[in-house]
């Protein structure tokens, strides 16, 4: 290609990349349902976006790292503290039942149905097992189903990832080698590959501690030294034994997430702007790779061999993983309608896929396609489906609000319990010991860890926050997180109103909470006098308006909610 050409196809995979997300984020649909098709349309109608011709070599090594980006930032996401019980039982049955069945039944039916030597569909099926935060994610954040359901699947989705990588080198490494000792040597190979990564995963965590805690660095050296360890890592990882970098990466942000000793605070936007273009620029170019004489006489056997995954082999795995836990009924189907295959796919069928043409196995020619054709369908279903068939389960997050509010005073606890009586989901941070253990006995639900870390993470929407009440008795620290949580929440974020004798920060990231004179000393001096928080007082200071779908409407300085029909009002008010 010549430098004009190789400008060009640069900038038009940036190009439908970017733009792919916004027309899917303006239209509410996931976005590798415009990804995928956009990249198609571009490189069969022009050969300057075909990723292959224009990084040559480079090509499958850069998909490799970036992808490792894309776990590692998954892995940053998940909290074991969030695991727990039961929970991590179906978890853990996802992988050890799920990947091993949904290969066999995979490597079965593309044998069958699209007439694959038996090397071909194993490379095939073993690319299959996987799924992804890339489609996941997205795909709960639109449905919002119950707490327990989006952590198992987000689980399993960032896991089955790295997992699945490394089982595509096995097999691919297995199948050329087509000796009879073949099993007991991939075995090794896979143990060998978890070790190393393990062995570059310990490495680049104390890299990282180094860096974000020793150096101290800001968000925006922090987030680039981030970025440099996980792709040296990997890339020293991977130049040993392949793939074995995705599991060091997925490792180091597990170990980001549940190491106390991390300082890292915020969701670090640049970060994840980077991932989201790094996720779309990968889409765009490996389905540019598919050429449309590739997918003839492909769709109505690939069409079957997704029904066969979707449809029976999903929903058996769903079953055994879930047998014998305390998981509802309900929620199991749903688990069983969750299965859209990803960007390690695509990215894996693109890798092992040519290297078995050049070498000559039946059918290998298949694999990249009937991978694309599988990815569009599952995604395509499982993003149009998805939302109507939580509904039907009932098993969507109550539309009710779930408010945080923070601090552990007494009122803040009667507070609480009186919006725990009107059946929203309250939620309790506080920063001392004493109060803490206040929230615990009083048997109200208490967020782990630190709050500016945890509210303002990926993981905290996960648990469907609502809106923060920063209700603590001291102002300055208030005015500070209304400012920093900001945009971190899906509702407001409001803050107590400071004593009118302190000079508190500035704060301009919420509104003050109830009237003009009632103040943080007030109220504390209003509590100590007997007055409480009550739903049935006749007379007293507004705080709230509860409406009948569980909204939750604060009075402000700014004014008084509107009053509906139905409306629940609490109040601090003299006790009757």
């Amino acid at each position: 290609m010549t430098t004009d050409q190789v400008l060009l196809g640069v900038a038009l995979i940036l190009v439908l990349a970017v733009g792919s997300q916004i027309l899917a984020s303006r239209v509410h649909i996931p976005a590798l349902i415009v990804l995928l098709p956009s990249g198609f349309v571009a490189g069969a109608l022009t050969d300057v976006v075909n990723p292959q011709k224009l990084l040559g070599s480079a090509y499958q090594p850069l998909v490799s790292l970036a992808v490792a980006v894309i776990l590692y930032d998954a892995g940053r996401a998940l909290s074991l503290s969030r695991l727990q019980g039961h929970k991590r039982r179906v978890v853990r049955r996802l992988l050890i039942i799920g990947v091993p069945l949904t290969g066999a039944c995979g490597a079965l039916l593309t044998a069958w149905l699209l007439g694959m030597s038996s090397q071909a569909a194993l490379m095939i099926g073993a690319i299959l097992v996987v799924s992804g935060p890339t489609v996941v994610g997205p795909l709960l954040n639109h449905v919002r189903p119950a707490d327990r359901l989006q952590h198992i699947l987000a689980w399993e989705g960032s896991l089955v990832d790295p997992i699945g990588g490394i089982l595509g080198a096995l097999v691919f490494h297995g199948v050329v080698a087509g000796r009879e000792d073949r099993v007991i040597a991939g075995l090794a190979h896979f143990s060998a590959s978890l070790l190393l990564g393990l062995l570059g995963a310990a490495v680049g965590t104390g890299l990282l501690w180094l860096a974000l805690n020793r150096l101290r660095l800001g968000e925006t050296l922090g987030t680039l030294a981030q970025l440099a360890v996980v792709i040296g890592v990997a890339a020293v990882c991977d130049a040993i034994r392949d793939d074995s970098g995705l599991f060091a990466a997925v490792v180091m942000g597990l170990a980001l997430a549940n190491i106390k000793a991390f300082d890292i605070s915020g969701r670090q936007p640049f970060f994840e702007t980077l991932v989201q273009l790094i996720i779309g620029v990968l889409f765009v170019a490996i389905s540019a790779t598919v050429t449309p004489a590739s997918l003839r006489g492909l769709v109505l056997p690939v069409l079957g061999v997704t029904a066969g995954l979707v449809l029976v082999v999903r929903p058996l795995v769903a079953y055994l993983s879930t047998l014998r836990t305390d998981v509802p009924t309900r929620q199991r189907a749903f688990i069983g309608w969750m299965a859209p295959r990803g960007i390690v796919a695509a990215a894996t069928a693109a890798t092992f896929g040519p290297s078995l043409v050049s070498q000559g196995f039946a059918g290998a020619d298949k694999i990249l396609p009937a991978t694309f054709l599988v990815i569009v369908m599952t995604v395509t279903l499982y993003g149009l489906t998805a939302a109507p068939a939580a509904r039907l389960l009932k098993v969507i997050r109550t539309a009710q609000s779930r408010p945080l509010l923070v601090g552990g005073q007494a009122w803040v606890l009667d507070l609480a319990r009186t919006l725990r009586h009107l059946g929203l989901e309250v939620v309790l941070w506080a920063g001392r010991h004493t109060e803490r253990q206040a929230i615990r006995d009083a048997d109200l639900e208490l967020a782990p860890g630190e709050l500016l870390s945890d509210v303002n993470d990926p993981a905290a929407q996960i648990e469907g926050v609502t809106a923060v009440l920063l209700l603590t008795d001291e102002d300055d620290f208030n005015n500070l997180a209304a400012t920093l949580l900001q945009g971190s929440v899906e509702g407001p974020v409001y803050r107590l109103a400071p004593a009118q004798d302190t000079e508190a920060v500035s704060a301009g990231g919420g509104p003050a909470l109830f009237g003009p004179g009632l103040t943080r000393d007030s109220i504390i001096q209003r509590y100590a006098q007997g007055q409480r928080i009550t739903v049935d007082a006749t007379a007293g200071e507004p705080l709230f308006r509860v409406r009948q779908d569980g909204s939750l409407h604060p009075v402000t300085h700014d004014g008084v909610p509107e009053a509906q029909p139905g409306d629940t009002v609490i109040l601090l008010a003299d006790p009757a």
